[in-house]
């Protein structure tokens, strides 16, 4: 019961007392192999916070767990909101560190060159969970793999159920792969802005309009990115983003015929989908669709790799969540 603000002796008395209720709390030290006061301070805090109470026959008795577990849940969660408040608004604080900084030190470096791409994928991680108004990105790939999606998926989630806006510029191409269109599906129903260019050769991410990240190489990104915030520099990626996507078109515009067939399914595929989520042998999914067993579990075999799921049940659950069946 630490996480919810009792400590270890505390706990120990209102375990006892749940135990043995109705009972006197003499010499309950010597029980516990504790200090006498530690004890007595420890059964009094358990008092105010209404856990312990005394009776008329001057014993004591626990308050129900349910109430308990609740009342200690409320008021940790207090606790833990008044110190975000805190936390958030302890951004005063920059100056007064920069008043106290070397002048030599107290220009920040405006562009930063990274040329490790695992360093390089750690940043974007962090720019992404700490972001709080908005992402923009102009991403030129062609397919995402199951690896790609299911690495971006947790934190693309996170910062939309967050609120945070994501606008982004996807080539066209990449609607082909059905596990790509797929995705980016799911996030557009999630609140995501997603629009289609016919050929890009810009890669740009930014973050709260603060941050922005460009390759080194436009040609070869595995040359390393530059990591620029100056406000100037800032402000022309911006400029360059929001004409981009000024010129590119709206995802639902350009997938709009393909409605009926969600994720870029073919019909087959949606009836085996279907009949894989409620039929259990497959042996019957393949009689009631008028195919080989071979075909229906190559069938079976590709929805998995196109939902990037590891199971039959686990592609069901992604299949109802993304709302393809």
């Amino acid at each position: 019961m630490r996480v919810l603000g009792l400590s270890e002796l505390e706990e120990s008395i209102y375990r006892h007392f749940l135990r043995n209720p109705d009972t006197t709390d003499g010499d309950i030290h010597l029980l516990l192999r504790a200090d006498r006061e530690a004890v007595a301070t420890a059964q009094e805090r358990l008092r105010e916070l209404g856990l312990l109470y005394g009776t008329d026959r001057r014993t004591v008795c626990p308050t129900d767990p349910a109430i308990v577990v609740d009342r200690l849940t409320e008021l940790r969660l207090r606790e833990l909101h008044q110190e975000l408040q805190e936390v958030t608004r302890s951004r005063h604080l920059v100056a007064e560190l920069r008043d106290e900084q070397s002048p030599a030190l107290a220009s920040p470096q405006s562009v930063e060159r990274m040329e490790n791409v695992a360093q390089i994928r750690n940043r974007i991680d962090d720019l992404a969970f700490f972001a709080r108004e908005e992402i923009l990105s102009v991403e030129p790939y062609t397919v995402l793999t199951p690896e790609n999606i299911a690495h971006s998926r947790p934190l693309d989630l996170r910062c939309l159920s967050r609120g945070v806006r994501i606008r982004s510029v996807v080539l066209q191409e990449a609607l082909a792969d059905p596990l790509t269109v797929g995705y980016l599906r799911e996030l557009t129903a999630k609140g995501a802005q997603i629009r289609v260019a016919e050929d890009l050769s810009e890669r740009v991410l930014v973050y709260d309009r603060r941050t922005a990240l460009v390759p080194i190489d436009p040609e070869d990104t595995s040359r390393g990115a530059l990591v620029a915030q100056e406000t100037g520099l800032v402000s022309g990626i911006l400029a360059l983003f929001e004409k981009i996507w000024c010129q590119a078109t709206d995802l639902a515009t350009i997938t709009e015929d393909d409605e009926e067939c969600p994720g870029g399914l073919a019909e087959t595929e949606r009836d085996v989908l279907k009949s894989m989520c409620h039929v259990g042998k497959d042996e019957i999914g393949a009689r009631d669709l008028g195919m080989s067993v071979r075909t229906y579990r190559r069938h079976v075999a590709d929805l998995l790799r196109v939902l990037g799921a590891s199971s039959r049940p686990h592609a069901a659950l992604l299949a109802r969540e993304r709302g393809w069946i």
